[in-house]
C-alpha cells in the first residue's frame, strides 16, 4: 500500500453550529480540528490507508489540540512542524442546509518551511495537494511549488484539489485561477466543487468546463455536485455518479471524505496507472467515495464524522 501525503494547512475551525449562516450574529463556537489536507490525511487513515501529515501549526495548545487529534485518528504527523506563530483558525457559520461560510485568521500554517529529505520519499508515493491556503504567498507557498517540482521528478502520483475560500481571495479570483493552473496542468487527478470548476474553466456547463480543464492537462477529474453526485471526466467518459440519500447537517470535510476515500483505493493499486485504463474500475471507487462524502455530512465537524471503512465498504469489496 502508497503512502499518501498530505501537503497544506491544519487549522482551528470555530463552528457557529445551529446558528444560521451570519456569523455576526454568532454567539457560541464549538472548537473543530480543520484543514483540508489534514482531512484529507484523516480520512484515509481511518479507511485503513496510510497518510503522512506535511504543514505548520503553532507552539501553543490549539497546536497540540490539532497535533493530537491526527494523531488519534492514525495520521503520521513526524513531518509536521511547529512555529512560534500562532496556530491558524476559521470561523464557520452553518446555514440549515449544512453550508458553510468562512472568516480566516491565518497564522501558523503559512510558516511551512521546504525539507529537501522528502524528495526521495515521493517516489512511488502519492501526494495530495490541497490549496486553500497554499497560494497566498510566503514560505509556505514556496514549500508548496518545491513539493510538486519534488513529485513530478520522482514520479509520484499527484492528486489537487484547489479548496477555493472566497474570504481568501475577494477581488483577487483571477490570482487564484492562474496560480491553479501549473497544478492542473501536471496532476493526474483533480478535484472541483462545481464552483472552482466554473471559475477555473471560465464555463458554466459542465462538460465544456471538464473539456477545458482536461486541456489544461488535467487527466481524471471529479467534480463534487453535493448530494446529486460527482461527475467524472477522462478522456473516455463523462458521466455523474450518483449518492447516496441523507439529511445533511454539516456539509464541512465532505469533499475531503471524498477525496480521501477515492486517494485511498487508489494506494491500494498494485499501478495506480489502472484508473486511467479501466473506466469500471474508477467509477467503481467514485461511487465509495460519494458514499464516504454523504456520510461526513450527518454529523457536525469533518475529522469526527469521517467514516470508517467497514462504513463506506462492502465486505467484498477487493481493495479493501
Amino acid at each position: 500500500m502508497r503512502n499518501v501525503y498530505c501537503i497544506g494547512e491544519l487549522l482551528i475551525d470555530f463552528v457557529a453550529e445551529k446558528q444560521g449562516n451570519d456569523l455576526s450574529k454568532a454567539n457560541e463556537f464549538a472548537k473543530k480540528a480543520g484543514g483540508a489536507p489534514a482531512n484529507v490525511a484523516c480520512a484515509i487513515s481511518k479507511l485503513g490507508g496510510k497518510s503522512k501529515f506535511v504543514g505548520c501549526v503553532g507552539n501553543d495548545p490549539f497546536g497540540d489540540f490539532l497535533l493530537d487529534i491526527l494523531e488519534e485518528n492514525d495520521v503520521d504527523i513526524s513531518l509536521a512542524q511547529r512555529s512560534k506563530t500562532f496556530t491558524t483558525l476559521a470561523f464557520v457559520s452553518l446555514a440549515e442546509d449544512g453550508e458553510r461560510d468562512f472568516v480566516f485568521s491565518r497564522g501558523a500554517d503559512k510558516k511551512l518551511v521546504y525539507d529537501s529529505s522528502l524528495k526521495n520519499d515521493f517516489k512511488e508515493s502519492i501526494i495530495h495537494l490541497g490549496a486553500a491556503t497554499a497560494l497566498l504567498g510566503g514560505d509556505l507557498e514556496k514549500a508548496y511549488g518545491r513539493y510538486f517540482f519534488d513529485a513530478l521528478t520522482q514520479g509520484a502520483f499527484i492528486s489537487f484539489d484547489p479548496n477555493f475560500r472566497g474570504d481568501l481571495w475577494r477581488d483577487e479570483e483571477a490570482v487564484f485561477v492562474k496560480k491553479c493552473m501549473p497544478f492542473i496542468e501536471k496532476a493526474h487527478l483533480c478535484k472541483f466543487s462545481l464552483e472552482e470548476a466554473q471559475l477555473l474553466s471560465g464555463k458554466k456547463d459542465l462538460t465544456e468546463a471538464s473539456n477545458f480543464l482536461h486541456e489544461v492537462g488535467a487527466k481524471i477529474i471529479a467534480i463534487t455536485l453535493g448530494g446529486e453526485g460527482t461527475f467524472v471526466s477522462t478522456t473516455e467518459i463523462k458521466e455523474i455518479i450518483p449518492s447516496i440519500n441523507v439529511k445533511p447537517i454539516d456539509t464541512t470535510g465532505a469533499g475531503d471524505a471524498f477525496i480521501g476515500c477515492l486517494l485511498q483505493q487508489i494506494a491500494r493499486l498494485q499501478n495506480p496507472d489502472e484508473v486511467f485504463d479501466d473506466s469500471a474500475l474508477l467509477l467503481k471507487m467514485v461511487k465509495n467515495a460519494n458514499k464516504a462524502g454523504a456520510i461526513t455530512t450527518t454529523n457536525y465537524g469533518a475529522i469526527p464524522s469521517l467514516p470508517t471503512r467497514d462504513e463506506v465498504f462492502d465486505s467484498s469489496e477487493p481493495h479493501i
